[in-house]
């Protein structure tokens, strides 16, 4: 048993590659932690991790030892929940990666709302451009937005956002009204980066329109496009949800309202199917509040 315990610390020092880090996690002294995992390889008889100043390395043997004690320790951990009262009232620490915009402009409430649903939560949020490493990096999930690279994740769609055109009141005066994807070649258009062409569809005639589009800002941030379209600096296809506010204020308004842009898949993406009570909880909150329509 004693040896089962010991494998589930390993894990977590193989997951977070520190002691100090593993340590804290599991709320043990990291000289415990480090004394324990030297007994692990001396009751196996093969080192498991190259112990260095700077950095932890797992050995050939490690990578194999973490590799199938991961998922008993998954295992384990999600039968125990399930066995007890964390399943109906989750607590712990939930470590989510999110894109900036969305969670800023967007889910900010939606989080709230999951915080007072579930008070024994806390949560630490990583807003980044960037994709983590779900394998090496200490994230429960990580919330994912368009098309996704093949992986051996696990990823479970939890909802869409449909897109507009919009532009503010100014921008329409001085540069006038487009009547049709066509015009939208002699206006300034508020592009994401290695963006040149909007692909519309018109849903009452079931029409589709592939659009040359350029500007003198292209950006890789839904937030900025946004404000820009706002100072009235061009047009901007947008997830309406996002701009919602401005709508109702009259800080921006529909630009050939009978067109949209193809839908924004958004996605709770996990290391594995064994996730504890508070990630299902979390992306099942989630799935339930994105998927209204």
């Amino acid at each position: 048993m004693d040896h089962l315990n010991d494998m589930a610390l390993f894990v977590e020092v193989a997951r977070v590659r520190s002691f100090r880090r593993a340590a804290e996690a599991l709320g043990i002294p990291n000289s415990t932690l480090s004394r324990r995992i030297s007994e692990l390889e001396k009751a196996i008889g093969l080192r498991l991790l190259h112990r260095t100043t700077r950095k932890i390395e797992l050995t050939e043997a490690g990578q194999l030892y973490y590799a199938r004690s991961k998922h008993i320790v998954d295992e384990a951990r999600l039968v125990h929940e399930q066995l007890g009262e964390m399943l109906e009232q989750p607590g712990g620490i939930l470590r989510v990666s999110l894109p900036v915009d969305f969670a800023t402009l967007y889910l900010a409430p939606i989080l709230v709302d999951f915080a007072g649903h579930y008070p024994g939560i806390t949560f630490e949020f990583d807003l980044t451009p960037r994709r983590v490493d779900m394998v090496t990096e200490p994230f429960d999930v990580a919330i994912r937005m368009g098309k996704l690279e093949e992986s051996g994740l696990i990823a479970r769609l939890i909802g869409r956002h449909s897109r507009q055109l919009y532009a503010s009141p100014g921008y329409i005066e001085a540069s006038g009204k487009p009547a049709t994807p066509e015009d939208l070649a002699a206006h300034e258009c508020i592009c994401m980066t290695r963006v040149s062409t909007w692909n519309l569809h018109q849903r009452i005639n079931k029409v589709d329109a592939e659009v040359g589009v350029r500007g003198r800002f292209t950006l890789n941030s839904v937030g900025m496009i946004r404000t820009l379209a706002i100072k009235n600096q061009g047009i901007a296809l947008l997830p309406e949800k996002i701009v919602a506010d401005d709508l109702a204020a009259g800080r921006l308004m529909r630009v050939l309202p009978e067109w949209k842009g193809p839908d924004v898949s958004i996605y709770a993406v996990t290391e594995t199917r064994l996730t504890p009570a508070k990630t299902q909880r979390f992306i099942e909150f989630l799935s339930s509040k994105l998927m209204e329509t």
